[in-house]
């Protein structure tokens, strides 16, 4: 994998879907883009209540472009084998604001600690596989507070660095809120 400047990061464009079949279990890897571990909680809650009937509903996040918020769990499998190796894929595209969410159904027949590991990664594999991973800039919020009368400079200065306007305010004092590329930090 190509290696990307510290502001950009790599995450998926879109949901994407994989399964993995082993003695009779069903693993159903769900990938999806999360933008904080607040969003990420509220689509595991989704499938827990989706997949209700399930015996297990694992997952593994990464949050930022830093890549240092993450969380695992194995949801009642045993310690290590479903978490883990769900993130270790997610690591190995490096990717991040992404939840995998893999849903195990049992078949009957017990896998073993490596038949789980493998059947875990090799669902999120498969969903990875699926998934259209695209490159981000890292972006960074600023609030801009300025007299009426420089309007027209900032408003040229926004547009030359393609800025998103959040919010603003005009007034004697205008404020607008941003978000810029990190590139373009040090022109605000």
């Amino acid at each position: 994998m190509a290696r990307i400047m510290a502001d950009k990061y790599l995450t998926i464009a879109s949901p994407a879907v994989g399964v993995y079949k082993d003695k009779g279990s069903k693993f159903l890897a769900f990938a999806e883009p999360v933008a904080s571990a607040r969003s990420a909680q509220e689509r595991i809650a989704a499938y827990r209540k989706e997949y209700y009937d399930a015996r297990h509903v694992c997952y593994a996040y990464m949050i930022g472009a830093d890549r240092t918020e993450y969380r695992v769990n194995d949801d009642g499998e045993p310690s290590g084998t479903a978490g883990r190796p769900i993130l270790g894929q997610i690591n190995s595209h490096m990717l991040t604001n992404i939840l995998v969410v893999v849903v195990r159904y049992f078949g009957g027949i017990l896998l073993g600690t490596g038949g789980l590991i493998v059947a875990y990664r090799e669902a999120t594999a498969d969903a990875l596989n699926n998934a259209q991973i695209v490159q981000q800039d890292v972006l960074v919020n600023k609030v801009l507070r300025f007299p009426y009368e420089r309007m027209n400079e900032v408003m040229r200065l926004l547009k030359s660095i393609d800025a998103q306007i959040v919010s603003q305010q005009y007034d004697n004092e205008c404020i607008i809120e941003c978000n810029i590329k990190q590139q373009y930090e040090s022109r605000i």
